[in-house]
């Protein structure tokens, strides 16, 4: 896996301990790419002890039974990401793009003396390697894709996802999806490229459904 300038072939690439950033409805991916707009002072001292260290921070989700604090329970699953840029604002923020590495299984939350979190965590060793995408639906992918898009008129790219590979397009999709925590979380914990792209097909099916239930329901 390649991230910024760094490639990522094997487990001792990859810490073992890294900073947490827990964000309800964030999703980062393997290969994927994610903005952020740091400003809260305990993550402002995560973004500088990452970019002098290994550049790397953990992205998870608050439990979904958690309310959604900085102090929640964390979920099992989360993605490591390497900072690839980064920009003061002169206004207290900093902006900063992560590119995802592999998920991770979290083993253990340290007792640190850091403002933000820290976690023990068992990387994905699969994730460092290249997808494997022949057995994705493409066809469908894109039909239920241009369906959302028209029931909500909204515009595509649609050279660009032309010429986009099957895993960039899995998760540059899941990425931009605008569907809830759990959705996220479960497009997030799919075992393969294969299944993610069915679990997004299957979650934007039931949002389309949803939708024209709304509808007509609105007509009666």
């Amino acid at each position: 896996m390649q991230a910024g300038n760094v490639r990522y072939r094997t487990l001792e690439n990859v810490p073992d301990v890294v900073p947490i950033f827990p964000l309800a409805g964030a999703l980062l991916l393997p290969g994927g790419q994610l903005p952020l707009n740091i400003f809260e002072p305990r993550y402002l001292a995560m973004v500088d002890t990452a970019l002098a260290t290994k550049r790397v921070i953990g992205m998870i989700q608050p439990r979904l039974d958690q309310n959604g604090d900085d102090d929640s329970a964390l979920s099992e699953i989360g993605c490591l990401g390497r900072i690839t840029s980064f920009a003061e604002t002169g206004d207290g923020r900093v902006l900063i793009t992560l590119q995802g590495i592999c998920r991770f299984r979290v083993t253990k939350e340290l007792s640190v003396r850091t403002p933000f979190r820290q976690c023990k965590i068992a990387p994905f060793r699969a994730d460092l390697d290249e997808a494997d995408d022949r057995d994705v639906d493409r066809t469908a992918l894109l039909r239920v894709f241009r369906a959302y898009l028209d029931a909500n008129n909204l515009e595509a790219d649609w050279d660009g996802i032309s010429r986009a590979g099957n895993e960039t397009l899995v998760n540059a999709l899941a990425m931009m999806s605008p569907f809830g925590a759990a959705e996220k979380q479960a497009l997030l914990e799919a075992a393969d490229l294969k299944t993610r792209a069915e679990t997004l097909i299957a979650i934007t099916e039931i949002a389309l459904a949803k939708d024209q239930d709304d509808y007509e329901s609105g007509l009666q």
